[in-house]
């Protein structure tokens, strides 16, 4: 039987006056990919800021690991094995590739040194631009360095948001490809709006509409429902 990794119970986000979540539930189980699924605006990026303590909740609770983390700071949430890899990539344009992941890792031990050779085998094309401006990188290649960032210290759990956002089919299929073998490794939640990488990836969904939970379940019963699809997410 899975364990529950994290656990999300009924949490509401205020961003200034606007009520965001009005009460989102799930859970992650360890070493599966779990994909929040909606419409634009339903509060799918909002709930992972909010599990980071990038927005707060102001009502609910959200559990890692059997310990609650509502109201910790951001970093000492990322302390405790969480990495984000924001929907804008949040890569140092200035800095090369090799500076941001130095930037990145908390310690130059031999497990991160270890970590980052199988990094740079999953993603060879850091390897080959490692001397290269982050801002110079193809819009792929950022993803691929903003999820090794993520990854590169012990996160136990990586939330990722949008990774295909932008990206040529090409790129969309290595990183998706990466995705796939990440999982073998770490727990993801992820965040994706083409509905193939999600579901193609995915192990289990959750629907958010207008801020609340509304649907569960297995991504293959998903891939099924057409109903499900047409009504919450837009797809025929």
């Amino acid at each position: 039987m899975m364990t529950t990794l994290l656990k999300v119970e009924k949490i509401q986000t205020y961003i200034e006056q606007f009520h965001i979540l009005q009460g989102v539930d799930f859970e992650a189980k360890q070493g599966e990919v779990t994909v929040l699924l909606g419409r634009n605006g339903a509060g799918k990026t909002t709930t992972l800021r909010s599990v980071m303590g990038l927005n707060p909740p102001q009502k609910g609770r959200v559990i890692f690991d059997g310990e609650e983390i509502t109201g910790l700071a951001t970093y000492e949430i990322a302390n405790k094995g969480i990495g984000y890899v924001p929907e804008d990539q949040g890569v140092f344009g200035e800095l090369t590739v090799e500076e941001n992941m130095k930037v990145a890792m908390k310690r130059n031990d031999d497990t991160t040194r270890e970590k980052l050779d199988w990094i740079l085998d999953l993603f060879p094309d850091l390897k080959t631009y490692w001397k290269k401006r982050g801002g110079n990188l193809s819009g792929g290649q950022k993803q691929m360095l903003a999820i090794s960032r993520a990854y590169i210290n012990n996160s136990r759990l990586l939330l990722i948001d949008e990774p295909s956002k932008g990206l040529a089919p090409i790129m969309v299929e290595k990183v998706m490809n990466s995705i796939q073998e990440m999982k073998k490794e770490t727990t993801i939640i992820l965040v994706e709006q083409n509905f193939y990488m999600a579901s193609t990836i995915g192990d289990c969904f959750y629907i958010l509409d207008d801020g609340r939970s509304v649907h569960q379940g297995l991504m293959h019963e998903l891939k099924e429902d057409e109903e499900l699809k047409r009504n919450y997410l837009g797809i025929a």
